[in-house]
């Protein structure tokens, strides 16, 4: 008998409980971030399995005025393992709360075995800081250039709460749905108007769009500014990108994308009342989905849900699911620390 079988049936007398098995004697440290680790922080996210250009420090920081940052740092024998964006919100951690997801960065080396760990490290150290509860953004698996769900596993063992699913819609390219009968036919009389598609600098104008836009419809204001979305695309010039549709240079809609390794994400998407009617967007989706895009594995064209993913805006995911879009989820976990 072999001796990985001998522990898994226990006929082996010498055999090891499997917690044993997980013990290392060079246990992992967590450290918390200061601006020293900055070109560390950003080179391990650049060659990690699961990281975006979102988790630059140049990208959390921008908003360093509304959030206490307290990211974190996961050492091994001296080596950097992982790392955690997050902020403190009171005597709550949230990963992040910047940002649609966040959840450990890891690389290639990470096992399961090492998240266990990780994970048991990171709960000692919130709980001697005083945290009572962690709020965990999981990182969708369409961002992964490798399998790297082993943080789910660790919430699992750890007790965590499911908390919260938003749902969004996923084009993936290489099994592309056809279009819905409805959506052919709109982006047929799209075409028909001689409309153009270009990448733009106009944000201003963009948002003031979609500002209109969602006070009208929702009565509420966009996340960014211009002037944000402006500085944040200086910053990451090949990650932020606006697109633009318009006809003898008025402009009639747009989107901005986010761009990481494999997935091109809508950030915002929106057109005037008479791009509306023309179909500027169908015409404009099928231009970065069948042209720009058209080799980036997937295409997020981002969340249809309210109230915390309790709600389906069933209008908005049936136009991106006609585009030959499917469910993506993003989920929400909580991790109570207790007293």
């Amino acid at each position: 008998m072999s001796a990985s079988l001998a522990l898994v049936t226990g006929r082996h007398s010498r055999a090891r409980p499997f917690t044993s098995i997980m013990r290392s004697e060079s246990p992992v440290r967590v450290e918390l971030y200061t601006p020293k680790y900055k070109a560390q922080w950003d080179d391990f996210v650049r060659r990690s399995k699961n990281g975006v250009f979102l988790f630059f420090r140049d990208y959390l920081e921008y908003h360093s005025d509304r959030f206490q940052d307290h990211s974190l740092m996961f050492f091994k024998v001296g080596r950097l393992v992982a790392l955690m964006p997050a902020n403190l919100k009171g005597n709550v951690l949230v990963s992040h709360g910047g940002l649609t997801f966040g959840g450990i960065i890891s690389n290639g080396r990470m096992t399961t075995p090492l998240m266990l760990e990780s994970f048991r490290t990171l709960v000692d150290y919130l709980r001697g800081r005083g945290v009572r509860k962690l709020v965990y953004k999981a990182i969708p698996h369409i961002y992964h250039l490798l399998p790297a769900e082993e943080d789910l596993y660790a919430l699992f063992v750890n007790n965590a709460r499911l908390v919260r699913r938003d749902v969004s819609s996923t084009f993936v390219a290489a099994q592309r749905l056809p279009l819905a009968r409805n959506r052919r036919r709109a982006l047929e009389h799209a075409r028909a108007h001689g409309m153009q598609v270009g990448q733009s600098r106009e944000f201003t104008r963009f948002m003031a769009i979609t500002d209109a836009n969602l006070q009208t419809r929702h009565g509420v204001r966009p996340v960014h500014t211009a002037a944000e979305m402006e500085l944040l695309a200086g910053r990451f010039p090949e990650n932020i990108k606006l697109f633009a549709v318009s006809l003898r240079d008025e402009m009639l809609g747009g989107v901005i994308i986010y761009e990481s390794r494999n997935v091109a994400h809508g950030q915002y998407r929106n057109a005037t009342e008479k791009g509306r009617e023309l179909g500027a967007l169908d015409f404009l989706m099928d231009s970065l989905l069948n042209g720009v895009y058209r080799r980036k594995p997937y295409f997020d064209f981002g969340i249809s849900t309210l109230d915390e993913g309790r709600t389906l805006n069933s209008q908005l995911i049936r136009n991106k699911e006609g585009c030959g879009a499917r469910a993506t989820v993003y989920d929400f976990y909580e991790l109570a620390l207790g007293d």
